[in-house]
């Protein structure tokens, strides 16, 4: 993580244990890193006039190591009772780190959740798809790393943590994809990262789950 890069995060974190004070503890929580702090779903939710309490504590740039170093403030100053997890695609894009490594954190990161919170209830969400032809050129480099190939072998990986933790391992990328598998470009900002329109996409599989 750059100077820069720490220097706002931190400063997120700071925000975050602010806002974290006036939380109504048991609700859901949604967290990890960009891909999830760009979800606006607390706006979403408003929107629609659904009953449903959440906050968002992705943090943009995080990896597994960062979000484990960040649990206090992330998850367990909000007690929540339900927790939806998007953490790793920036170890994807980190040609030194292994998916291998990257599920060991997350196995860390889900042990010590599961001991601070017994009774929570885990959804591990499956990393969306990248496209690499919507991509500028200065993206490209790092797309030949996070392909949707090693997202699809990560994705394999969460599932089975997800069965070893007794969590939820759940997919709303249908919507995301054209019909090769890429995340469609009508969504993408950059090849990567998500639209509101693209998050609009997934609202309605991502409800399925805020209903049971």
């Amino acid at each position: 993580m750059t100077p820069e890069l720490k220097k706002e995060t931190d400063r997120k974190l700071d925000l975050y244990r602010e806002r974290n004070k006036s939380v109504i503890k048991g609700q859901i929580l949604f967290t990890g890193s960009s891909l999830m702090e760009m979800f606006p779903i607390e706006d979403f939710i408003k929107e629609i006039g659904s009953e449903y309490v959440i906050y968002n504590r992705g943090v943009g740039g995080y990896k597994t190591e960062d979000l484990e170093a960040a649990l206090d403030v992330c998850v367990f100053e909000l007690s929540p009772a339900r927790i939806f997890i998007n953490i790793g695609t920036n170890d994807l894009s980190d040609p030194d780190i292994s998916i291998s490594t990257m599920i060991e954190n997350y196995d860390r990161i889900l042990t010590k959740i599961k001991e601070q919170l017994p009774k929570v209830e885990l959804y591990l969400m499956a990393y969306y798809p990248v496209n690499y032809d919507a991509a500028p050129d200065e993206v490209k480099p790092g797309l030949l790393i996070r392909t949707n190939e090693k997202i699809n072998e990560a994705n394999r990986e969460v599932e089975k943590l997800a069965l070893k933790h007794g969590a939820r391992y759940i997919d709303v990328n249908d919507n995301l994809k054209d019909n090769a598998g890429n995340l469609k470009s009508e969504y993408t900002i950059e090849g990567i990262h998500i639209k509101r329109e693209g998050y609009l996409a997934i609202l309605d599989d991502v409800m399925k789950y805020l209903k049971e």
